[in-house]
């Protein structure tokens, strides 16, 4: 006789077996249920921002135990760390020059260890990098969010070049994965430290991106029009959301695999 499935391997089958439109409405509907509970036990939302650098931070430190414990970085995109490191720096210049709180101090600490990471891909541990996997060409990435940044940007009172490059860093955040992606794509197979931090990653994005939201419904909308005018506060969000569900369909899997007891991850065809 045919054993019976567990709920949740009979509930990922339903879904599996749903055509796209269907699985993007259910994927809607899971994240607005998530915001409500946030929403629910989150009385200050400016936690959510920070519960986010602390699950990146998390995630790099998954990082730091793969390079120095494993001598290893295969799977790894050097390409989507230096596009990390890149939108922080300029983020942390933008923190100094506009406002200095909490989220600077963080910013520096993630910056550090992506440095860090970095240096351990180019140089200690350059005989295990993938670097025909890693082959997303940058600049389809950081010229757009550069020209993007110069025609929509914010309207505050600060120098112009501080504004375009506010803009810059949060349209090259929300792309920074990119390559991460598409090196899983080329592999098909992940092993579990990566996994784990790009899972941390779609966490962060999606507190992140919680925080946005639950902020504009708090304030009726009053926090994207003190964000300034035009289409600034859209893209604001706009990138919050695009972040967000780049790195859904992963998680997806992800946690599939980890309720199947799958130490490695099998992506199929088209995931990412």
């Amino acid at each position: 006789m045919k054993a019976a499935k567990k709920p949740i391997h009979a509930v990922t089958s339903w879904v599996r077996r749903q055509p796209p439109k269907v699985k993007a409405f259910l994927g809607v509907v899971s994240a607005m249920t998530a915001l409500v509970f946030l929403r629910m036990i989150v009385h200050d939302h400016d936690n959510l921002f920070v519960a986010a650098e602390a699950v990146h931070s998390l995630g790099i430190s998954v990082l730091i135990y793969k390079l120095t414990k494993e001598k290893t970085c295969a799977g790894l995109s050097l390409k989507s760390q230096e596009l990390t490191a890149l939108f922080l720096a300029v983020r942390l210049y933008c923190s100094f020059v506009m406002e200095f709180d909490i989220h600077t101090l963080l910013d520096s600490a993630t910056l550090l260890t992506t440095l860090w990471v970095i240096y351990m891909i180019r140089f200690k541990l350059k005989a295990s990098y993938m670097e025909d996997k890693d082959n997303f060409a940058i600049y389809y990435v950081v010229i757009p969010c550069a020209v993007l940044s110069v025609l929509i940007h914010p309207s505050t009172h600060h120098h112009i070049i501080n504004k375009i490059s506010w803009a810059f860093c949060v349209y090259l955040e929300a792309v920074s994965v990119l390559p991460q992606l598409r090196v899983m794509q080329n592999t098909k197979i992940v092993e579990p430290f990566t996994a784990h931090y790009v899972f941390a990653l779609g966490i962060a994005r999606f507190l992140s991106c919680a925080h946005w939201v639950l902020q504009v419904l708090d304030t009726r909308g009053r926090l994207l029009t003190a964000l300034g005018y035009g289409f600034w506060p859209i893209m604001v969000l706009l990138s919050e959301i695009v972040q967000t569900f780049i790195l859904a369909d992963f998680c997806y899997y992800y946690v599939k695999s980890l309720m199947g007891g799958q130490l490695v991850l099998r992506l199929p065809s088209g995931v990412v």
